[in-house]
């Protein structure tokens, strides 16, 4: 989870070989209102984001022996519609800076994120908070550092 541009779908793809489970992005279940109306310049609201979360959690519900989905996730709300759907979810929480997760998303192209909406996914992001299984990682390292960060605080948490 985190906003656009903090490395979800790579550091995703990556956990996700790692564990041997498949892996999704869920950019691919926003229906194409959603992504017209980003590539707009319009943040979504919670209406917009509402049946894309379900579509999010079906997959992660189908998926229940394992798999990785990067999402923003960015509300507690949202995170507990997921819950809903896949009870035992952990959630690993791509942490950065407003200025460089900027310099990263200008360097992105051909997504339908424009990089005037990362202030609003920012202002909209509500970190884990307490009941919320998940870990926070700043992304100011290398996916292999995050993944590897990731998988040793789920060790430590399940003893």
């Amino acid at each position: 989870m985190g906003v656009s541009g903090s490395g979800k779908s790579t550091v995703g793809a990556a956990l996700a070989r790692r564990l041997g489970v498949p892996f999704a992005d869920a950019d691919t279940f926003h229906p194409s209102a959603n992504v017209a109306k980003m590539a707009a310049g319009e943040p979504l609201n919670d209406s917009d984001r509402y049946p894309w979360l379900e579509a999010v959690g079906g997959w992660l519900a189908d998926h229940r022996s394992g798999g990785v989905m990067s999402c923003s996730a960015l509300k507690r709300t949202y995170r507990d519609q997921l819950r809903a759907c896949c009870p035992d979810i952990e959630f690993l929480h791509l942490s950065g800076s407003p200025q460089l997760i900027a310099r990263r998303q200008a360097a992105r192209h051909g997504h339908f994120m424009p990089p005037a909406l990362l202030q609003s996914q920012f202002d909209t992001l509500e970190p884990l908070g307490p009941g919320e299984d998940g870990v926070v990682t700043d992304v100011d390292q290398t996916v292999d550092e995050i993944v590897e960060n990731f998988l040793t605080q789920r060790v430590r948490r399940s003893r």
